[in-house]
């Protein structure tokens, strides 16, 4: 009987989202999170781990013998040592596609939240202050539509090129960072940019490419100095893109209006991180991934993973 141990299963399934797909194929023991000091003696016995962040390492992977398949619980799979385990013939795969329509549609609630701050109009009202106030319309910061506006999407991916289109259909301008410019979408206007002038010429940046030990801490104080003063920055995808002091200082500062991220380089947030501080910086708990429909459509190719690979069939291999 095939054993699959998944090493941090609570986020995929907080109770909504039940393993029966997985579990289907063998003998299932889920963890809510394993550190790696626990990897080894967890998988021992196992044919196949499922991970998300917890991390399977080349020592771990050294010294589990009957490990035979990784499936990954997410698009990125900098959690696995890929290279070690294409060394033991140990196919690495992951889930490309199941949180594209999410995460785009979490760019846009983060972007809408800076352009208009419904949360904080909210709470203004449940404290009494439109009333006090005698105004029939009342409102507590700078509103803004984004018809004209021009965003600039770095990472024009599956998730990227549908921020473009959701860009698209606000009426914004599209420029678009990528390291292969081809297959322009049909919409106008758009264009190819570099990073310098994407960041130039943009109202709104989103990030949305994976991290890479090229682009690791790309946007710093330089690349901030470029944008307009009443530019945004949106981050959806990894927090070390960012180098947080920079842009902690860029928005106390006034060189950028304001920020907005689901991501930050140590997750969950520490106290000290400096954006906690900083001027019109709205975070989330990395949560754009997490809608139950994303998350069961990760489920559900996780599950035809395993399945492939037990037919000598392996899809989505990394490695």
């Amino acid at each position: 009987m095939i054993k699959i141990v998944v090493l941090d299963g609570n986020r995929l399934n907080p109770g909504d989202n039940p393993w029966d797909e997985v579990a289907a194929y063998g003998t299932l023991e889920v963890y809510d999170w394993t550190e790696p000091h626990q990897v080894v003696e967890r998988t021992k016995d196992a044919d196949i781990i499922l991970t998300n962040k917890s991390l399977v390492m080349r020592d771990s992977i050294a010294r589990l013998p009957q490990l035979k398949y990784i499936s990954v619980l997410a698009t990125g799979y900098n959690s696995v040592d890929a290279q070690a385990a294409r060394e033991r013939n140990i196919p690495v795969s992951n889930v490309p596609v199941y949180g594209t329509d999410s995460v785009a549609q979490f760019v846009f609630a983060l972007l809408l939240e800076l352009c208009h701050h419904v949360g904080r109009h909210w709470t203004a009202v449940a404290a009494g202050e439109w009333e006090r106030s005698g105004l029939w319309s009342y409102h507590k910061t700078r509103l803004i539509e984004l018809v004209s506006k021009t965003m600039a999407v770095v990472g024009f991916g599956r998730i990227g090129r549908r921020v473009g289109e959701l860009a698209h259909a606000f009426g914004m301008n599209v420029l678009a960072v990528d390291i292969r410019e081809e297959n322009p979408p049909d919409y106008k206007p758009f264009a190819f940019a570099s990073l310098e002038d994407a960041f130039r010429r943009a109202d709104v940046v989103s990030l949305n490419c994976a991290l890479t030990s090229e682009n690791e801490g790309m946007v710093n104080q330089e690349l901030l100095a470029v944008m307009k003063p009443n530019a945004f920055i949106i981050n959806a995808a990894r927090g070390s893109l960012i180098r947080e002091a920079d842009l902690a200082n860029a928005l106390n500062n006034g060189v950028i209006a304001g920020a907005a991220l689901d991501v930050v380089s140590t997750e969950p947030i520490q106290a000290d991180n400096p954006l906690l501080q900083a001027k019109n910086c709205i975070i989330t708990p990395h949560i754009a991934w997490a809608s139950l429909e994303a998350r069961r459509r990760l489920m559900k190719t996780t599950a035809e993973n395993i399945g492939a690979f037990l037919v000598r069939k392996p899809q989505h291999v990394v490695n």
